[in-house]
């Protein structure tokens, strides 16, 4: 892998976007190595938990890295379709990877970072976590399934305003409105996905992985 590393122990694949200088944002490459972990994940019938997270403790992911989208759009636009198609492939192999994937997250859940999330089954974050979808404030809309994915989650009412806005909610709100399943302090964010990792191997692991 290029952009993120991949540890599996005991039945849990931790997959960590490995990009802090840049925020962990999501490149192609970064999109790729996460396509391919996964598939490799889907294959591997001995994990029973995946969870994702970001390398250093200023965010889980800063969304797309928007330097790929710098210059005329015409370097650009030509391929915006099919790579947003691609993104959206990546984006739902979270949600539907035979394991329940968690996402733990700490600092910046923001754009593409917060789309991956969201498609993750769980969601833990400590209190330093800021959630937000600010790709109106670059001129763009939000791609992937991201709005629908939202809805799904926090509610219309609530997806429209984070969208039109473009603002960003802390973890409280985040947890009040449905978008986290829990809240710690950072010192104790390990702990929490690590009770949650026991919770979820200790059931019957066949009715899990076909929920």
């Amino acid at each position: 892998y290029e952009h993120i590393s991949v540890d599996v122990e005991d039945g849990v694949a931790t997959i960590t976007l490995n990009r802090p200088e840049k925020y962990n944002a999501l490149n192609d490459a970064t999109f790729l190595d996460l396509q391919r972990a996964f598939g490799e994940i889907q294959l591997d019938r001995t994990v029973d938990v995946v969870v994702v997270e970001g390398a250093g403790e200023d965010a889980f992911s800063a969304g797309a890295d928007i330097e790929q989208y710098a210059g005329p759009s015409e370097e650009h636009d030509p391929m915006q379709k099919e790579r947003q198609e691609l993104f959206y492939g990546i984006y739902r192999i979270a949600y539907d990877c035979h394991a329940p994937v968690i996402a733990k997250i700490d600092g910046y859940c923001v754009g593409g970072g917060l789309i991956f999330a969201m498609y993750c089954d769980l969601r833990i974050a400590d209190t330093t976590a800021k959630f937000g979808v600010p790709v109106t404030d670059i001129g763009q809309i939000p791609t992937g399934g991201s709005t629908y994915r939202a809805a799904e989650l926090v509610g219309e009412a609530k997806a429209k305003e984070l969208v039109y806005t473009a603002g960003t909610i802390d973890a409280a709100e985040a947890h009040r409105i449905g978008l986290v399943n829990d809240v710690v302090d950072p010192e104790g964010l390990d702990e929490a996905v690590e009770t949650v990792v026991s919770a979820i191997q200790a059931t019957g692991k066949e009715a899990v992985k076909n929920s």
